[in-house]
């Protein structure tokens, strides 16, 4: 057994508090697998997807029983462990031996989010809304609370903002784009790919760029973060990829959850959702940060448009 394996194995109490590493919640496995999953080697993916598909079973192997089950190395599955969150592989086992109990505890089983073309209206509203449970709580577990707070600051200072999205992606940039403007900032989102670069040319230093992309890998998204980059902006990417062609040009990154895709539900739609829920974090820490400007632009929206919104007399 290598020493890489073997120091996995020392009790916490005598590892050095520097390189502790605070384990996640045992409930947030599955959730950090299916967040980490697109960035890992099909090896340690292997090891992920078995112990949070049968953590009762993993929870009694050894490192080198679970190499052999995955058709791994024992190298492979403390990095993996590692990189799921937890010092090593003991800690792992102690986490899945308690998702065991809490399944063996009698909670109800989790439904399934696969809509069939001939299921009830009523299953496709209770599945639909499970799944978007499940990926608005898998986003918060993954989104990084420093790379959050450090993008609310970049957007907060800026002297100007630029969003860009295609697709569904552009419906959220334009959300944010919108809730931006409403609180006094200037921010525009661009969704066509030339008046995205066009406008990024214009950018500088104390501007800010944030592009959205769920792949992380679309040209019409990327061309105009890089140019914004190259021009001294700084520049955030909203993507499920934190490794990515996007993320090159990224100062900050805020990673939402991999979608899940079936016949009758497509990846722009978990997606989309996930998408929402960091715009929304973006939105109101800059909102908190900004707020003596904040909101004094916000109620002064409130009253432009109200009469809009006023019952009509007849």
């Amino acid at each position: 057994m290598t020493g890489d394996v073997k120091e996995t194995f020392t009790e916490a109490s005598e590892a050095p508090p520097s390189s502790r590493v605070v384990p996640v919640a045992p409930a947030a496995l599955a959730a950090k697998v299916r967040m980490l999953g697109p960035s890992m080697t099909r090896s340690m993916r292997a090891v992920a997807e078995a112990v949070a598909g049968d953590p009762a079973g993993c929870a009694a192997l050894t490192v080198t029983a679970l190499a052999v089950r995955t058709g791994t190395s024992e190298a492979t599955v403390v990095r993996t462990a590692r990189l799921l969150g937890y010092p090593g592989y003991r800690d792992l086992r102690l986490a899945l031996a308690g998702i065991a109990a809490q399944q063996q505890s009698g909670r109800a089983p989790a439904v399934t989010a696969d809509i069939a073309v001939d299921d009830p209206i009523a299953d496709v509203v209770a599945k639909l809304a499970h799944d978007e449970q499940q990926t608005l709580a898998d986003t918060a577990e993954g989104l990084d609370p420093a790379q959050l707070s450090a993008a609310v600051g970049v957007l907060a200072g800026a002297r100007r903002i630029d969003v860009y999205g295609v697709g569904a992606s552009g419906l959220v940039a334009q959300d944010l784009a919108q809730k931006l403007l409403r609180i006094g900032l200037i921010a525009h989102a661009h969704s066509d790919p030339h008046l995205a670069v066009t406008n990024a040319v214009q950018l500088r230093g104390g501007d800010a760029a944030v592009a959205i992309s769920h792949s992380g890998s679309t040209g019409d998204i990327i061309e105009p973060l890089r140019v914004a980059f190259d021009r001294g902006a700084a520049t955030i990417a909203i993507t499920c990829r934190p490794d990515g062609p996007v993320a090159q040009y990224a100062d900050h990154i805020l990673t939402t959850s991999t979608a899940r895709e079936s016949e009758l539900r497509p990846a722009a739609m978990s997606s989309r959702t996930s998408q929402l829920l960091v715009v929304d974090c973006l939105f109101i820490g800059v909102a908190q940060r900004t707020y003596d400007t904040a909101a004094p632009a916000l109620s002064a929206s409130y009253e432009a448009l109200a009469h809009r919104h006023a019952p009509r007399n007849r």
